[in-house]
């Protein structure tokens, strides 16, 4: 396969930092988000987990600001934060232009979904979830963000602990029969539209189907659907909504 200048070197760095996960199909894939996002391994806009690509908060800061985006407003949601209990969720909104209507994004973070290593950064964390959320809707990025996993940082597991473990897919059937059995519950409960709810996960988790989500996304989905459903079932029927097709574009 025959690289340019700009690909070569990024393909280096990414064969010399992950030697084990960097085979033809990813450097494929690497080929194409250096090409159409001009992302770069050697900046830190990229990171390969599992052999999955993952866009860093720098990489998406990075490519607003080559594409010259117009400004992003933050703000916590008050009704869904629990400061006691280092619970947060945070709407962003992402404006590409003075004229552009914004493209928002919401990150939510507590302790049971943050990485040991930025336990006590909880309000950040969502903040920066948001803002990515907000970054890859209004640029088309189907990549996840690094940071909106929620162990993406954490050591990894000896063999032994491993071995306690039941195996966990990585993708598909709504996260295995357990997880999507208690989707489907949290659906009939609340009365909630499955369509809109399929399409608010999918872009909640970042990817383009949700059979494409991880696990521990469809997790961290469920558990938010689950608790907004609760708090403010209006609210969350408010959202659902905004998913309903409409003639134009939408932000």
């Amino acid at each position: 396969m025959k690289y340019d200048l700009q690909i070569k070197p990024e393909l280096e760095m990414a064969k010399r930092m992950w030697p084990d996960s960097v085979q033809t199909l990813e450097s494929e894939q690497l080929e194409s988000l250096v090409k159409k996002y001009r992302f770069s391994v050697k900046r830190g806009d990229l990171q390969i987990l599992n052999r999955r690509w993952y866009v860093t908060h720098s990489g998406l800061v990075g490519l607003a600001y080559r594409k010259r985006c117009g400004g992003v407003h933050t703000k916590a949601v008050p009704e869904f934060c629990e400061p006691a209990k280092s619970r947060w969720t945070f709407k962003a909104v992402v404006y590409k232009s003075r004229t552009c209507k914004g493209f928002v994004g919401y990150g939510d973070a507590d302790p049971s979904n943050v990485s040991s290593l930025v336990r006590g950064a909880e309000m950040r964390v969502a903040e920066t979830r948001a803002v990515n959320r907000a970054l890859r809707k209004a640029y088309g990025i189907g990549l996840c963000s690094v940071e909106e996993l929620g162990s993406f940082a954490d050591p990894p597991q000896s063999s032994r602990e491993s071995k306690k473990l039941p195996p966990q897919p990585a993708n598909g059937n709504y996260g295995g029969p357990k997880l999507r059995d208690r989707l489907c519950q949290i659906i009939r409960q609340h009365q909630l539209d499955p369509v809109l709810v399929k399409a608010y996960a999918t872009d909640f988790c970042g990817t383009k189907t949700l059979r494409e989500a991880s696990r521990e996304q469809v997790e961290n989905f469920v558990a938010h659907l689950s608790d907004w459903a609760e708090k403010d079932r209006d609210a969350l029927l408010c959202q659902l909504n905004s998913y309903l097709p409409a003639k134009g574009s939408a932000a």
